[in-house]
């Protein structure tokens, strides 16, 4: 099934002495923090969309996203609270996932590090390449 490309979920500001605290009322464990709307608001889309990244990556499916009438109606909005309409762009999202590179740790007989570096191999170039023949990957 394709993944769409965008979504487009509520988000709640609450406006503190601290901050602008953000949640997310259709995505619990979706939170961020600005210090001020500007950087709540930036901070908002790319906490919804790699929230959403990794509900996708886990192979579910997002939720709805509510209404503002529903939220309204089952949220009562307290004098420093306000909803705000939070897009997220996925195809961004999911090709800067996709190339990103974690740091392995692994172990090789002294000797064999010793000669590598002498010739100035590149570990990880190589590494990457022997996983993907031994995968039969395209090089």
């Amino acid at each position: 099934m394709d993944k769409p490309d965008f979504y487009r979920y509520i988000a709640l500001l609450d406006y503190e002495k601290d901050g602008v605290h953000v949640t997310f009322p259709d995505l619990p464990g979706c939170v961020t923090f600005g210090a001020d709307e500007a950087e709540a608001v930036r901070e908002a889309r790319d906490v919804l969309a790699l929230h959403l990244w990794g509900i996708e990556d886990d192979g579910e499916v997002p939720p709805a996203a509510s209404t503002v009438k529903v939220l309204a109606d089952a949220h009562k909005l307290k004098g420093n609270e306000t909803f705000f309409l939070v897009d997220a762009f996925m195809p961004a999202i999911r090709e800067k996932m996709a190339k990103r590179f974690v740091k392995k740790t692994l172990s090789i007989p002294s000797w064999l590090n010793a000669q590598a570096e002498s010739y100035g191999i590149n570990f990880s170039q190589t590494l990457q390449k022997a996983l993907k023949q031994e995968l039969q990957l395209a090089q």
